[in-house]
């Protein structure tokens, strides 16, 4: 029979957790080539493109081409960055340069698949933008090219490689935890920057564009478990003027446990993103204003430990996807963060989005491409 529960169970106190223990030394930090050094074309030049720059200066990568239809667009990140690279408003100009072993493709969704086939065809590794595509087969068929052709497909989740993500992820993948139970994320912050930019025509912004690299976080701690069935909900936030819902959530099930996603994206004031990770020996919590400084907790048997992580999301996670990718190549294996691994992540967030339309639960993988709604929404 068990023991007469306690006032510390009713309270919810839990085992004692007090002592102090060594934070476990985990291969987080971005992944880096030992000796290959392959020419880098990137093709787009935008916003985000700054970020996938600064990092691969910083790793000391060989950026041969900049591509933008916009030629001052790729003039300007050429004076940035990397003022010896070639420029050109034409991919396949890229493409046919000798002296480019890797595409980086950072274009829009709509224009990617195209140049990601034409990229593979040359004989050109690619590291793709994220989110990846619009539906999942044609994801495994740019993946099933891919293969036929001998190359390595990347997807730039660069999420995997903010610290605290990865921290967490290399934690699970050591068995520090255990079995996985629960994962939960709670992301706090003001988005309403977007307004009255290209941003606002994404009819699902938060859950989508934002909200995949929470789905593809879930996704790289199940591993081989598969989520089982997705419910998610979406609503405009009180006062809100971007066209697009700035509230959403989605709960993931699978096997043994539970994942939860809140986005509260219209908090002007005390913004929070805070993750737990919970398995039957041990839990993980992180927590701090941004993305970008996180205190991170590792709680086991052996007591409590707090890693002092180094870097942030930005630039290191673009470092790790592209570093990432390199190194997959030069040991000839798929990369973490492969095509077909992020074909997973999609799934669930196509599965979230299609049952925040309509409130019926979804199984990932049957929603085969990214739902649009019935009616699209306008500000109130």
């Amino acid at each position: 029979m068990p023991d007469t529960p306690t006032q510390a169970d009713y309270s919810l106190q839990g085992k004692a957790t007090g002592r102090l223990a060594a934070a476990p030394e985990l291969p987080y930090r971005p992944p880096t080539p030992r000796v290959y050094r392959p020419g880098i074309g990137l093709i787009g030049c935008g916003g985000i493109s700054e970020a996938h720059l600064k990092a691969y200066r910083q790793a000391g990568w060989d950026v041969r081409v900049l591509c933008d239809l916009v030629s001052e667009r790729a003039e300007r990140r050429r004076r940035e960055f990397f003022p010896a690279a070639a420029v050109t408003t034409d991919y396949r100009e890229l493409l046919r340069r000798d002296d480019v072993q890797v595409a980086d493709v950072a274009t829009h969704p709509a224009e990617r698949v195209e140049i990601i086939a034409a990229a593979l065809e040359s004989g050109r590794h690619v590291l793709s933008q994220k989110p990846f595509v619009l539906d999942l087969d044609t994801g495994e068929r740019l993946a099933a090219l891919a293969d036929e052709k001998g190359l390595r497909l990347a997807v730039n989740q660069n999420g995997r490689w903010a610290p605290h993500f990865a921290y967490a992820r290399e934690a699970v993948r050591a068995g520090l935890l255990g079995d996985l139970v629960s994962v939960h994320c709670g992301v706090h912050w003001d988005h309403t920057w977007t307004v009255g930019t290209p941003f606002e025509d994404v009819e699902d912004l938060v859950l989508y564009d934002f909200g995949i690299h929470w789905f593809d976080f879930v996704a790289s701690l199940l591993g081989k478990r598969s989520a089982t069935r997705v419910q998610a909900s979406r609503g405009r936030a009180q006062g809100q003027k971007a066209r697009p819902p700035m509230l959403a959530q989605a709960i993931i099930e699978f096997p043994g446990g539970q994942a939860s996603l809140v986005f509260d994206a219209h908090i002007p004031f005390g913004p929070l993103d805070h993750t737990y990770v919970g398995g039957i020996r041990g839990s993980l919590h992180s927590a701090g204003p941004n993305l970008g400084e996180q205190r991170v907790v590792l709680t086991t048997a052996s007591g409590r430990a707090e890693p002092a992580l180094e870097g942030s999301w930005f630039p290191d996670g673009f470092r790790g996807t592209m570093g990432e990718l390199l190194r997959a190549i030069e040991e000839d294996r798929e990369p973490l963060n492969g095509a077909r691994e992020n074909l997973r992540s999609l799934a669930l967030c196509f599965a979230a989005i299609a049952a925040a339309h309509d409130g019926q639960a979804r199984v990932p993988g049957q929603v085969r491409r990214l739902p649009l709604p019935p009616v699209r929404s306008s500000p109130t």
